[in-house]
């Protein structure tokens, strides 16, 4: 189906028509992408404006001071506790309550870019460095990102690079620099890889921060994708960014994060954002634009055609809902689902799309809704589910069930599930909205995001 997408179309601006509106339902797929979820409110809202000045504003920073100082205060006393896992909460924590979703979305889509687990690392306060280093560059630069990932002391620690000596290179990192953070398979050789872990001797860690020791560095001719030069570390980065592939990787990278999983978009579809990438100087805000305005993402070919993640699914649900819960119980469910914040599973971060879904991740995602939402810690705008519910004016099933699939649905609930969820809900005066929730949270158009 991809072949036929015409890549001038795909595009261009997107402008509201009958066939595709601009209104509460189209508003809800933007904040579902472009962070997490939205409340009604939040979508009525943004309904009344054009969808280009929601983008704006989704992309428009920094974070408010006082924002920024509490998740400082947090982050610190989540250290203090010597418990990294008190980081991933504190995480969970940020989503839920960050004014600018899309930020912190797209710092977790640097995250899975650039993975690097705690499991291996075991030091929060690097975590935590590198986590703010994804999030201050993650709309800006990624020339300035790749070069500080590659100095960065978390990312030193798992791929070996601190102990990178001119007399036993280590090429993890050269590797991965090029297969999985800029070029691709088949976009270099192996010889490149090994000139390339030449040109990183001598980075190391010294009190927690990178330090460059011209002691071990190899000060030696390299030959890397066909220059030649005594290359040092940041001359060997820049090399590899001005292949042609390299905003081509990251384009692609970019779609499949936000606006689908499959089929893997084509080389003709990619190509406009890869020359906007380029032109622009590799700045990552003008392509986010670009691809949140669009006729493609607004389309058919956009729309329900994600898998939820875990982390989707659940800080989804709960900002759709003005939900605040325990974040460190809700961080070790997203975990034991196979997202853990902090956690990925190893250097190639989280293969996403169907991969989230089979026979065991489906009951733990269904067991997941249900521990979120019958949790004591769980509230809904500081109150129960049903008080939220009637502030909303929404009372009876049927107004029940509209009002969640607006908030919570990428694609409109069967009929059938509707008069099941219904029927379910009448049947029971004591918790009932808690059952229809969890009920409506369990069909298979709910994993779709």
């Amino acid at each position: 189906m991809n072949d036929t997408i015409d890549p001038d179309w795909a595009w261009s601006e997107f402008q509201p028509d009958p066939e595709t509106p601009w209104n509460i339902r189209t508003a809800a797929h933007l904040f579902r992408r472009a962070g997490f979820g939205a409340t009604q409110n939040e979508l009525t809202a943004a309904a009344a404006k054009t969808p280009a000045a929601v983008v704006a504003e989704l992309l428009t920073g920094p974070e408010p001071e006082s924002f920024r100082a509490e998740m400082t205060a947090l982050s610190n006393a989540a250290l203090a506790t010597g418990n990294v896992k008190q980081l991933s909460a504190w995480w969970a924590y940020r989503m839920l309550s960050t004014p600018m979703q899309l930020l912190e979305k797209t710092t977790l889509f640097w995250h899975g870019h650039f993975a690097t687990s705690a499991e291996k690392v075991a030091d929060g306060k690097l975590m935590l460095t590198q986590n703010e280093l994804l999030r201050s560059y993650a709309f800006g630069d990624f020339s300035k990102l790749l070069l500080e990932i590659s100095r960065d002391p978390a990312m030193l620690v798992y791929l070996d690079s601190a102990t990178n000596r001119k007399s036993h290179p280590n090429e993890n990192y050269a590797r991965e620099i090029m297969e999985l953070f800029c070029l691709g398979e088949g976009n270099y050789t192996e010889t490149d890889i090994r000139e390339l872990a030449r040109c990183f001797t001598g980075w190391e860690i010294r009190r927690d921060e990178f330090r460059f020791n011209r002691y071990q560095h190899d000060e030696g001719k390299k030959t890397i994708l066909a220059q030649t030069g005594e290359f040092n570390g940041e001359e060997g980065v820049r090399i590899v960014l001005e292949q042609k592939s390299a905003p081509e990787f990251i384009a692609t990278k970019l779609v499949r994060f936000f606006v689908m999983d499959e089929p893997a978009p084509t080389a003709e579809l990619i190509a406009p954002l890869a020359m906007e990438l380029r032109n622009s100087g590799m700045m990552i805000q003008p392509v986010l634009r670009r691809i949140f305005t669009s006729n493609l993402f607004y389309s058919p070919y956009s729309v329900g055609r994600k898998v939820r993640s875990p982390v989707e699914l659940a800080v989804g649900l709960l900002r759709s809902l003005e939900g605040s819960t325990n974040t460190f119980d809700l961080s070790e469910e997203m975990l034991t689902l196979g997202q853990g914040l902090l956690y990925p599973p190893s250097v190639k971060g989280w293969d996403g799309g169907r991969t989230w879904i089979n026979s065991s991740t489906l009951l733990g995602r269904s067991n997941l809704v249900r521990t979120l939402i019958t949790n004591d810690k769980t509230r809904f705008g500081k109150t129960t589910l049903r008080q939220y519910l009637a502030k909303q004016k929404v009372t009876n099933p049927r107004a029940v069930i509209d009002y969640l699939e607006t908030v919570l649905f990428a694609v409109p609930v069967p009929e059938a599930a509707r008069e099941q969820v219904e029927t379910l809900m009448k049947s029971r005066s004591d918790g009932s909205l808690i059952e229809g929730l969890h009920a409506l949270c369990t069909i298979p158009e709910f994993q779709l995001g």
